[in-house]
């Protein structure tokens, strides 16, 4: 089978993708949740035109000319309107937030003034409008604020508190299950015996897959048998999974089963290997209702995969209007050799600096199985196939890996 390229993998990825089904959820609930809907105001904000400062309401006309005695006939707070009209030659002590009365059309600032009694000298020209907040000077009745495939931040749940909302349209979180195959593998806190190494792989995919906001379902270990991968992939699909994530066995070794596995119980496989590196043989297919990402075993391999495609695919379920890592600029702190028919995602230094794009400085050693360069990289230098020789100082693209 030929290397699919990179691009027609991601897009066969997330093809055809229906986002999940609505649900209403609270605000407490709806942190990094998907919006579903556009959600309008429900009210205008500010309803009144507002003092945004401590001080007087003056009508500007009065105090035009400095200094000006006004006589002082009453107080505004926050949430206590004045009554009354601001009449010729008076002027109404107001706190932030306090509506401003009728009659008034400028703030005087507390610090611009002198109080003596009942009578204020303003010392500081009032202008028509100034330090006023009119109202719907944030939004109005009606405005539509957060769009459909919005992901909720802390900033968006404060807009619609402020809009009235107590709840809001999201769509359903993602159910993910992972299992792992490899006769070699033992859990962390074991003692390996020859020949095995410890799991790594599943606590970096669930961290990556919960901070999309998926429910994750762990399978855990299986070992290298038609018979326990067959059964894990059935667990997975009886369970309503939505996504089917495994990770080794995706070779073409004769202990590499998960491929012939997911043949045996009737998965659509649309394309195994991949021209990229790290993270060839990765398989994407479907089962039912049911999508598959069968990744490579090795570490790193395994988090790259997750990362490009996983991500983009939960994403999708989800609703989310933007899909994919951005790719930014960035310049080369070393130099890179010329590149094969692979795409390259090389793991890298950065180094920000204040007048221009950061700096990516490759690791020295790329192998699949290093983890410790991956823990310490905050990039993906992103190289194409048959690129060129590039000097250090070149300009480059990077994907900027999760905080």
């Amino acid at each position: 089978m030929a290397l699919m390229p990179v691009a027609d993998a991601l897009a066969a990825v997330v093809s055809g993708v229906e986002p999940l089904p609505e649900e209403t959820v609270t605000l407490d609930d709806a942190y990094h949740r998907v919006l579903a809907r556009d959600v309008v105001a429900l009210r205008t904000q500010p309803p009144a035109a507002m003092s945004a400062m401590d001080g007087y309401a003056v009508r500007a006309a009065d105090a035009a000319s400095v200094p000006a005695r006004l006589t002082v006939t009453g107080e505004i707070a926050a949430g206590r309107p004045f009554a009354g009209q601001l009449g010729p030659g008076e002027a109404l002590r107001i706190f932030t937030g306090g509506v401003v009365p009728d009659g008034a059309d400028a703030i005087v600032i507390q610090e611009d003034t002198a109080r003596d009694g009942d009578t204020v000298t303003v010392q500081e020209a009032a202008v028509a409008g100034r330090h006023i907040r009119p109202a719907g000077v944030d939004f109005r009745e009606g405005d539509v604020l957060l769009r459909a495939g919005t992901r909720l931040t802390d900033r968006a749940l404060s807009l619609a508190a402020s809009m009235n909302h107590t709840a809001l349209p999201v769509r359903r979180r993602p159910k993910v299950a992972l299992v792992a195959t490899g006769d070699e593998l033992v859990m962390p806190g074991g003692q390996p015996g020859p020949g095995q190494i410890v799991y790594s792989n599943g606590y970096a995919l669930r961290a990556l897959v919960r901070a999309e906001g998926a429910d994750v379902l762990d399978l855990g270990v299986v070992g290298d048998t038609m018979e326990a991968t067959r059964a894990a992939i059935r667990q997975a699909r009886d369970s309503g999974a939505d996504v089917l994530v495994t990770t080794g066995g995706a070779s073409v070794g004769d202990h590499d089963v998960v491929k012939r596995a997911l043949d045996a119980e009737g998965v659509d496989i649309a394309f195994w290997k991949i021209a990229l590196r790290p993270g060839k043989p990765m398989m994407h297919g479907r089962l039912g209702g049911m999508r598959l990402l069968g990744l490579p075993g090795n570490p790193v391999s395994s988090y790259v995969c997750g990362f490009l495609f996983v991500v983009p695919l939960l994403r999708a379920l989800a609703g989310r209007s933007e899909l994919h890592t951005p790719l930014e600029p960035a310049v080369l702190g070393s130099d890179l050799p010329a590149n094969d028919q692979r795409q390259d995602y090389l793991r890298a230094r950065l180094e920000l600096r204040a007048d221009g794009p950061p700096v990516a400085t490759a690791v020295r050693q790329q192998d699949s199985s290093l983890l410790g360069h991956l823990a310490a990289a905050g990039a993906l230098i992103v190289r194409p196939p048959f690129a060129q020789a590039a000097p250090a100082g070149s300009a480059c693209v990077i994907l900027k890996l999760p905080l």
